[in-house]
């Protein structure tokens, strides 16, 4: 028998899959979190697996049954229901210097209406994103998922410039609050961060 791939430095979902890596069947736990709620934050260390769970979960809402077999959810999922996921990820940005919050967050919005043929109705993040997640819900007729990776690293970045730090916190406080003032257009919301105080302390997994 040929020996199974760890998955170091995985955090994709299909990759860990589709290259029959190891994987700890968590997904009687998903389906319990996804069952008992509709809006999470994580907070936790780097590698512990946070980016893999928001991975897991897109797969999860947009269908990707094959993904699934052989795990605990794919026998108590309805797959024939297929969610329009919106993720952001603040992991790969540098966000020290004014504006740069705003041109990753565009960019970012771009490529999901880019993907979906939307066409932008406002250029104020905020109401760009708001738009989407209303336009999304509107053309599947399936409520929104919405995933944020690394919340609040836009703020972590800045800390040394305090001014680009507070501007970085209204801008993000402005976007999430999308979230509350589209409930009725999102089915499930998760934003994960980790913790600064753990960051060159902790060697276990992200």
């Amino acid at each position: 028998m040929a020996r199974k791939l760890l998955p170091i430095g995985i955090q994709t979902f299909s990759n860990l899959r589709e290259e029959d890596a190891y994987y700890v069947d968590k997904t009687r736990l998903i389906l319990s979190l996804v069952q008992s709620g509709s809006r999470y934050f994580l907070s936790r260390p780097r590698r512990f697996g946070k980016s893999l769970l928001l991975s897991t979960l897109k797969e999860l809402f947009e269908g990707n049954e094959p993904l699934f077999e052989g795990l605990y959810i794919h026998g108590a999922w309805d797959w024939s229901r297929r969610y329009p996921v919106v993720r952001l990820d603040f992991s790969l940005g540098g966000f020290e210097k004014p504006e740069q919050l705003d041109s990753d967050v565009q960019a970012q919005l771009r490529r999901i209406e880019v993907d979906w043929e939307i066409v932008p109705q406002d250029e104020l993040p905020a109401l760009r994103f708001q738009h989407l997640i209303q336009e999304l819900h509107r053309r599947t007729g399936e409520r929104v998922v919405v995933l944020v990776d690394e919340y609040d690293k836009p703020i972590l970045d800045a800390l040394e410039v305090p001014e680009v730090a507070r501007a970085n916190r209204d801008f993000l406080r402005g976007l999430y609050s999308t979230i509350k003032a589209t409930d009725e257009d999102v089915r499930f919301a998760v934003s994960g961060h980790y913790e600064p105080w753990l960051r060159g302390r902790t060697q276990c997994g992200g």
